[in-house]
């Protein structure tokens, strides 16, 4: 089928890549709405060599829609996700307005795409660094069950928005031309040439909320509510691409030759292995693509059955709008629309 498409959001920055990859993966279209905030309402975008102007978000606009990607605000998702499901479409949620509803699938196609069967109208996708972590841990337990995960990540100024890119862009740029650093405004300290060990904001156990929603979301995802885990998130000076690095301890010995098998076999997973040769993933040999990324991986001589890895993925891609529209796809192909 070819479905009747808006896109809430379509002027941010997962907006403009969403167009791109819908376009690059031929994803089938009857009719597209780009729809944003009244601010942005006039602006026109290209899509397949077409000008489509901007309309402002509104229920007459969302009318006859079959899928609805929202990458906005919570308070939007939480607007339009109720008006989209009773007029009888599908809102695709990038946001984390519904991510831990029980009525609510969180999915990553590769991973638990079954929970798609289930859907009442309103499917969420993961954080951005949920989704490449979850798509290594699914191969692995595939090896041997997971016992307990901890991870840092290494977060790219793009998750934050576009005027995170903007001020880390203006803050390089006069730095290198011997200026003073313009105050932040996105963020609580200069971002440029700086490490941030916050995301989101800090709830009263000391963890920041984007550290809670890597640790409920993996659970949700790879159907573990219980599953040990622990997380420390950190904003770094890069525009895309976010990485991780993650510890592991599994049920019982493994061996690692399996480990990079499964990881190798693990569909929209791509193992970069070579620390001899300074092979490995980073932001910048990712960029733009659909695949999360794998290396540095070795056993970790610490623990019992223990493993340790590197993740990278483009999280304006798979970890926001090429997500989005696998699940599209796969609800396409598995009749649920």
């Amino acid at each position: 089928m070819e479905p009747k498409v808006a896109v809430i959001g379509a002027t941010g920055a997962v907006g403009d890549v969403f167009l791109r990859v819908a376009e690059e993966r031929n994803f089938p279209v009857a009719r597209l709405k780009l729809l944003a905030t009244a601010r942005s309402a006039g602006r026109r975008l290209t899509f397949r060599g077409e000008e489509i102007e901007v309309e402002e978000t509104s229920e007459a606009a969302l009318a006859d829609s079959d899928i609805v990607f929202c990458s906005a605000t919570s308070e939007a998702s939480r607007k339009w996700g109720p008006v989209v499901r009773e007029r009888g479409g599908i809102m695709i949620d990038d946001g984390s307005a519904y991510r831990m509803e029980a009525n609510v699938p969180l999915v990553v196609p590769e991973v638990n795409g079954d929970d798609l069967e289930w859907h009442e109208g309103i499917v969420s996708i993961p954080n951005c660094t949920t989704t490449p972590l979850v798509m290594a841990l699914a191969a692995i337990r595939t090896v041997a069950p997971l016992t307990r995960v901890t991870a840092a990540t290494y977060q790219a100024v793009s998750g934050s928005g576009a005027g995170a890119v903007r001020e880390l862009d203006a803050q390089l740029r006069a730095y290198g031309r011997g200026e003073p650093v313009p105050a932040p405004e996105v963020y609580p300290h200069q971002i440029a040439l700086n490490v941030l060990p916050q995301v989101d904001t800090f709830d009263e156990d000391g963890f920041t909320k984007e550290e809670a929603k890597m640790r409920n979301e993996t659970r949700k995802i790879l159907h573990q509510p219980d599953l040990p885990f622990a997380a420390t998130c950190v904003r770094v000076p890069t525009f895309v691409g976010h990485a991780e690095a993650v510890h592991v301890e599994l049920a019982h010995d493994f061996d690692l030759g399996a480990v990079r098998e499964a990881i190798g076999q693990q569909a929209g997973l791509e193992l970069m292995d070579d620390p001899a040769n300074s092979v490995y993933p980073t932001p910048l040999n990712t960029a733009g693509d659909d695949r999360a990324f794998v290396g540095r991986l070795r056993v970790d001589p610490s623990i019992e059955h223990g493993v340790i890895f590197w993740c990278v993925s483009d999280n304006l891609r798979k970890g926001a709008a090429t997500n989005a529209i696998q699940i599209a796809e796969e609800l396409i192909r598995r009749g649920k629309l």
